[in-house]
């Protein structure tokens, strides 16, 4: 019997194995290289997640998806707080709004927590990953077991059974690496007797999306209910009607006993005084509060967990779907590099060290996030709801993770103080800048697509001043060196900004600047009409219809100094250093860096 071989096989086709999968498509990983498993019968046509975090949206941008994300969507721009008045001398209940306030603080984000169903997300990456790399998942393939057998060959050591269909014969596979997406219930981490640590609270909640007739005044903005009679959560959706209401429901209930028409007492109790007439349920369900997290999150770094596969909890919150999407988003890249031979195998262990404590965080969030919604839990009060939820803007926003030091982080080898507005080991926060060649004001991160490459980001200062000047052009000839990082990294028929990209941001007036005054090496001959590439060069300045960014305001950098920040492919900061440091820019690189092969060359489904 032939036993199939493939690099890597990706069990599961939800939220964290799409993005992985997209984010190889992407980053010029061929189809053949990818096998995506999935056990239902087509896509997703109803998915009961939908909170779209700012983090998310911005890892659309990096996919080019934003535009349709956004447009689609349903916006959350304010927060609304309603509790019961307590007045011993009222003879009704007296349900008001406390405050209200922004979801998302000012300059957490260029973008805004969206609302959009799963199925919608899911359909955006399945095109993705089709249109770049002819990418589709496999339907009615039923996984049955995995495991990791070297002895058998020490190449494809992953050995996946499946069968077509409930009833199908059961078929082979080998692979270099296996991808666990496969959800709570996953067959994944069953095969490897991993477990769920954690466990389950009395605290019983229901959720339903809902078509309301009502006169309560924030029925279209995201609002919590604090009453006597319950607590609920209201989610506006996508479009001009649908309403999701998550629905705290009383002590003693088994959520298994829940029946549709509780929900709808309930939410009617809650809402009085005012009118809740439910015109149609679309969906619904009742579900215990819990927090559970694998207890290995990879077998001999060969298979590895993603997603509800490895932690679970309750969803109001909205952080079940982007912590799986940026689990995908955290292994994509990386087993693109390893795939293409840009870095050792290694170099896959970060993925471990970095989104176990990403999840440990997420249930530890989760638990306190449930008891100070919960009206039985003590020590929090309704008066002080609003005053945690909105410190917990940041968490839900997916913008607090912090990647400790690794071969792809450095806080040890940085200088922090050259950039005080980033923080090595986060996400590189956008602001608007102005590209050179065409005066057309953008964010920044819009130049950090999401394909494989890493970013030498340059902030040159002011290049008008004789040092600025100098300085500029000392780095260009060192990483146009034909020792240096660049040239020893990237294959010798490939683009010279294919593995490690340049851009550069200025400061001062654009109109101040000539083309000829920035080094060549800025302005690459590449792509199929081997013209030169003037989209690399940004100036922080006054924008003709936008107005001025102040970049380098933002990221605390000294004009006359300047800094460097080298980010990720996945557009975390790995280092901060000046702009004569090279030799730490050549060590970094050298740390997890592999000269180019000509069978990894030919992973590539596209030329660069």
């Amino acid at each position: 019997m032939t036993i199939q071989r493939t690099s890597v096989i990706v069990c599961g086709a939800g939220s964290a194995g799409l993005c992985a999968a997209t984010f190889l498509a992407c980053a010029g990983i061929s189809s053949h290289h990818i096998k995506i498993l999935e056990r239902n019968a087509g896509p997703m046509k109803i998915g009961q997640a939908d909170g779209v975090q700012c983090r998310t949206v911005e890892v659309f941008e990096s996919f080019g998806l934003s535009e349709e994300l956004l447009k689609d969507s349903y916006h959350v721009l304010e927060v609304c707080f309603w509790a019961e008045k307590e007045d011993p001398t009222a003879t009704t209940k007296q349900l008001v709004r406390t405050r209200r306030t922004a979801d998302t603080m000012p300059g957490l984000s260029h973008h805004p927590h969206v609302i959009l169903n799963q199925a919608s997300i899911n359909g955006m990456l399945l095109k993705k990953m089709y249109d770049e790399a002819g990418m589709a998942v496999e339907y009615g393939w039923h996984v049955t077991n995995v495991t990791v057998d070297f002895e058998g060959d020490p190449n494809f050591p992953c050995v996946v059974t499946a069968a077509k269909g409930i009833e199908g014969i059961e078929t082979t596979m080998r692979a270099k690496y296996v991808l666990g997406c496969d959800g709570a219930h996953s067959t994944v981490r069953r095969s490897l007797g991993y477990k769920m640590i954690g466990d389950s609270t009395d605290s019983v909640w229901g959720v339903m999306d809902v078509y309301p007739r009502t006169n309560f005044p924030d029925i279209r903005k995201k609002a919590t209910l604090h009453t006597n009679d319950g607590n609920l959560m209201i989610i506006p959706r996508e479009g001009d009607s649908l309403v999701r209401f998550y629905i705290e429901l009383p002590g003693g209930t088994e959520a298994k006993s829940v029946k549709l028409e509780d929900l709808h007492q309930t939410t009617k109790e809650i809402f009085w005084p005012y009118t809740m007439d439910i015109a149609e349920t679309m969906w619904w369900s009742a579900y215990s509060i819990g927090q559970r997290l694998v207890d290995h999150f990879h077998k001999d770094h060969r298979i590895f967990l993603t997603g509800d596969a490895c932690h679970t909890h309750s969803p109001k919150a909205g952080q079940g779907m982007n912590v799986s999407l940026q689990d995908g988003y955290n292994l994509g890249w990386k087993l693109a590099a390893v795939l293409k031979g840009q870095a050792p195998s290694s170099i896959l262990e970060t993925y471990c060290l970095e989104r176990e404590k990403v999840a440990a965080d997420l249930i530890e969030f989760d638990r306190f996030f449930a008891s100070i919604f919960s009206s039985k839990k003590t020590g929090h009060n309704p008066e002080n709801f609003p005053g945690h939820f909105i410190k917990a803007g940041r968490y839900t926003a997916g913008l607090t993770a912090k990647y400790d030091d690794s071969v792809f982080t450095s806080t040890a080898r940085s200088q922090p103080e050259l950039a005080r507005g980033l923080t090595v080991g986060m996400r590189f926060r956008s602001s608007q800048v102005v590209r050179f060649c065409d005066a057309r004001a953008m964010q920044l991160v819009r130049s950090f697509p999401a394909d494989g490459r890493w970013r030498i980001v340059i902030f040159a200062g002011d290049i008008s001043t004789p040092a600025c000047l100098e300085r500029l052009n000392k780095l260009a000839a060192f990483l146009s060196y034909e020792q240096g990082p660049v040239s020893r990294f990237t294959p010798s028929t490939a683009d010279r900004d294919s593995v490690i990209e340049p851009i550069l941001v200025l400061h001062g007036e654009s109109s101040q600047i000539e083309q000829q005054q920035i080094p060549e090496y800025f302005t690459p001959v590449n792509k199929k009409w081997r013209m030169r590439d003037l989209f690399k060069t940004f100036v922080d300045c006054k924008s003709y219809n936008s107005g001025h960014g102040h970049a380098y305001e933002t990221y605390q950098i000294d004009k006359r100094e300047g800094a460097i920040v080298i980010v990720r492919p996945d557009h975390y900061i790995s280092l901060i250093t000046s702009l004569t440091d090279y030799q730490t820019i050549d060590s970094f690189f050298e740390g997890f860096s592999l000269s180019p092969t000509q069978e990894a060359e030919g992973l590539l489904h596209r030329a660069a």
